[in-house]
């Protein structure tokens, strides 16, 4: 049996002992780690300088899980199944600290994650993740390579750390098996991608993937402008530069999002350019009746409600309560009144608001394989059964948004995916068994050219 996840007794937290405590919270649940961490760093009290530390390091550790466990094997010298789950993740703690944040100094990292073993009431520990770090450490070197190899360790932006001695596998016998050691992607899916996509397309989307997503805005023109809310954030010593449209900013470096100026204000949201772009293909204007049917978290829905200049009726649709009140927050935040969230009950059969809507906008489910660095925890949940579960359920809600829109009404279909099934393959087969409905226009957005990967396509109900 099983011994049960120790837990954090040593008082006031550190950047290193919160973030462990959310890594251990992500095996309990489905919850994403982003929804963890605000939890944790909300009750956690630390500064600033811990806040963005812990997030770097839970978010560092979840996107290079793999990686790590194939330095680790090296080292350890017990079987995975005999390591406890806690233990393996303070390990790997440890690990990325010492393997992929060449800032820290090696005897820090390890003293520091050594004691955490005390900080979550397991002091026994201590000499064996000290020991396995030391070993760990000895792998290491501070030369550098510019090509992938055995023992070539990927860093970011095309930078390798050279290894005392192979430990990858070999990239020209095994490329499959290497870049998912390298980058800590599913085997299945770089299998996929290889053929799609050819060997240095999947390297440089294994390195966009391995990196921290980029921090882009999107200025609320309801409160503010571009130039204001660029002024007050250079104020306040955080370099920004434009991004594409006139509402979109990109932070040069990472910042803890709620303590930027002008956030408890409303002068800003936080979202992708890709994600923008969705919700602006469907062109909305004041005074229409637009059904979101499946809003929350309330990004895209807040952005129409601005591109509609708070005027008008958003009907915003999900199943998830938690996630529908977050996009409610969202809105009290940005001064949007527009928006009536609506809980559909799928266990009830329960169909969303029959219309007929000027616009509908379906975001639907999806495997996510366009934002895996944003979404780290993607990596290691998503099977490959799960593209043929996703498929039935994105082709309902294209035909459910199909129904509810007006004739000559528009809708845009959207994932987070890169995966041809989901994307185009849903829109044609819906065209088919729809008549009514021509396709304008859609995109395939690439990951890191130059923000997140996905897909949309705007349709038209013939009059």
């Amino acid at each position: 049996m099983k011994s049960a996840a120790p837990r954090f007794i040593g008082g006031q937290h550190t950047g290193r002992s919160l973030s462990l405590s959310v890594l251990l919270e992500c095996h309990w649940g489905d919850a994403f780690v982003q929804e963890i961490l605000d939890r944790s760093l909300a009750n956690g009290g630390l500064e600033a300088i811990d806040r963005r530390f812990a997030t770097q390091l839970s978010y560092g550790v979840l996107r290079r899980r793999g990686t790590l466990d194939a330095l680790l094997r090296t080292v350890v010298s017990r079987p995975r199944q005999e390591v406890e789950a806690w233990l393996w993740d303070i390990l790997r703690l440890g690990a990325f600290q010492l393997a992929l944040l060449t800032h820290i100094p090696p005897h820090a990292a390890i003293y520091e994650t050594v004691e955490l073993a005390s900080g979550f009431g397991r002091p026994a520990a201590k000499g064996f993740i000290n020991g396995v770090l030391r070993a760990l450490s000895q792998l290491l070197t501070e030369d550098r390579a510019s090509a992938p190899s055995a023992d070539a360790l990927p860093l970011e932006q095309g930078e390798y750390r050279l290894l005392a001695r192979p430990v990858l596998p070999e990239p020209a016998a095994q490329p499959v098996q290497y870049l998912s050691a390298a980058f800590a992607l599913p085997r299945w899916l770089l299998a996929r991608w290889l053929e799609r996509f050819g060997w240095d397309e999947c390297l440089r989307l294994g390195f966009w993937f391995a990196s921290p997503a980029p921090l882009w805005l999107r200025c609320n023109l309801l409160r503010s402008d571009r130039v204001a809310l660029r002024t007050t954030l250079a104020e306040a010593g955080i370099e920004t530069e434009d991004g594409d449209g006139a509402q979109v900013v990109r932070v040069k470096h990472h910042a803890a999002v709620r303590e930027l100026p002008s956030y408890e204000s409303g002068w800003f949201a936080i979202q992708d350019q890709a994600s923008m772009k969705v919700a602006a293909a469907l062109s909305p204007t004041p005074g229409m009746r637009v059904l979101d049917l499946c809003a929350a978290p309330g990004g895209k829905t807040t952005y129409l409600a601005e591109l509609m200049n708070n005027q008008g009726q958003i009907i915003a649709c999900d199943v998830d309560d938690q996630r529908l009140r977050t996009a409610n927050e969202l809105a009290k935040r940005l001064g949007i009144a527009i928006i009536e969230t609506h809980r559909l009950h799928p266990e009830r059969n329960e169909e969303p608001p029959p219309g007929p809507f000027d616009a509908v906008l379906v975001d639907v489910p999806c495997s996510n394989t366009g934002v895996l660095g944003r979404r780290p925890e993607v990596r290691w949940r998503l099977k490959p059964d799960d593209l043929r579960h996703l498929v039935p359920l994105q082709t309902k809600l294209l035909i459910q948004a199909g129904e509810r829109v007006k004739p000559g009404g528009t809708l845009v279909y959207a994932t987070c995916s890169i995966e041809p099934e989901e994307n185009r393959q849903v829109v044609d087969n819906v065209l088919k068994v729809m008549p009514d409905l021509t396709l304008e226009a859609d995109e395939d957005q690439v990951p890191g050219r130059p923000s997140d990967g996905g897909y949309w396509a705007r349709l038209r109900k013939r009059n």
